[in-house]
């Protein structure tokens, strides 16, 4: 009898480079989920009337998207490095195009998050009035606030776009499904935040939001774990799969206490929707960090590289043949 053929490669060498990227890449992709959700709800809250909302909402997005470029300039190693990919404008590179996303998606939420703020504004500095400045910020706020709604899909959606146009066998082979995995985590995550600091008349924008997002995200996830194949392996080991059974749980039991929060009166109310935003946006920071670290480590096993190129390779010859 032939003994089954254990996969093996030169010297047990992985075939392509693990990515240099550390924890500040998935913290970078969360909160930049986050800071879009929080624009879209900040944006429907302001043309409805929801001040709560709102505010908490711009806030977030400019705690968000602050937290976000702060990690990708960390990872960079020198803000210029940042300012250097705006020399050019390629549209063929994820990296350039998030980057110019970046640049139109922040100024605007800042001013948005800035005009809650102007409240806090001194009258005047020394001989110098400020109450001009505090009426341009009002002035301002909606139209930049409707203006980061608008980019913010892309910012919820690029970075998916960005980890699958490497090599990284487990990211690559999820190009077609992870876009909408992140997007469903973003809604996810800024609809739990939206639970935490929106009244408890305004929340129900935000607890729609996030089960939207959950539907999305678990439905996405599932359809991308089936088209993998054998590169959705990782998503189930080590840590990235107890990241993910941790993103899971976290996302049940986030969506399950928003519906209950509903029904309950005043404060158990707010404590659960509270307690619900906070599992919400675990879940979501869970599976970001579960998805890069399933790309290392299939970068690592140089079986995620080859057998799938196998596979092709043989689907193309059955196609020729037939």
């Amino acid at each position: 009898m032939v003994p089954d053929v254990e996969f093996t490669s030169y010297y047990g060498r992985p075939v392509v480079k693990a990515s240099p990227w550390e924890a500040d890449i998935p913290a970078y992709l969360f909160l930049g989920g986050v800071a879009a959700g929080s624009s879209l709800l900040a944006a429907g809250a302001d043309l409805s009337g929801r001040a709560s909302l709102r505010r908490g909402g711009r806030l977030a997005a400019l705690a968000a998207i602050s937290g976000s470029l702060y990690a990708l300039v960390h990872d960079l190693g020198r803000p210029e490095r940042f300012l250097n990919m705006l020399r050019v404008a390629k549209p063929t590179s994820p990296m350039s195009v998030g980057t110019w996303i970046l640049t139109a998606y922040g100024p605007m939420a800042g001013a948005a998050g800035a005009a809650e703020l102007r409240g806090l504004l001194p009258a005047r500095l020394g001989p110098l009035p400020l109450g001009w400045a505090s009426g341009l910020l009002g002035a301002l706020a909606r139209p930049t606030g409707i203006a980061a709604a608008l980019i913010a899909p892309a910012v919820a959606s690029y970075t998916a776009v960005l980890l699958t146009d490497t090599a990284t066998p487990s990211w690559h082979e999820a190009h077609r499904e992870l876009p909408f995995v992140f997007v469903g985590s973003a809604a996810a995550a800024s609809g739990g935040l939206g639970l935490i600091t929106a009244s408890s008349a305004d929340s129900g924008p935000a607890r729609r939001l996030a089960a939207g997002g959950v539907l999305l995200e678990l439905v996405a996830e599932r359809r991308m774990e089936r088209s993998m194949g054998i590169t959705a392996e990782p998503l189930h080991t080590g840590t990235a799969g107890r990241l993910m059974r941790a993103a899971t749980a976290c996302t049940v039991a986030g969506t399950v206490g928003a519906v209950v929060s509903a029904l309950l009166p005043g404060r158990r109310g707010r404590l659960a929707s509270a307690a619900s935003g906070v599992a919400l946006l675990a879940g979501s920071a869970c599976t970001r960090f579960a998805v890069f670290e399933a790309g290392q480590a299939s970068a690592r096993d140089p079986k995620y590289t080859v057998v799938p190129q196998r596979e092709r390779l043989d689907r193309r010859r059955a196609a020729g043949s037939g």
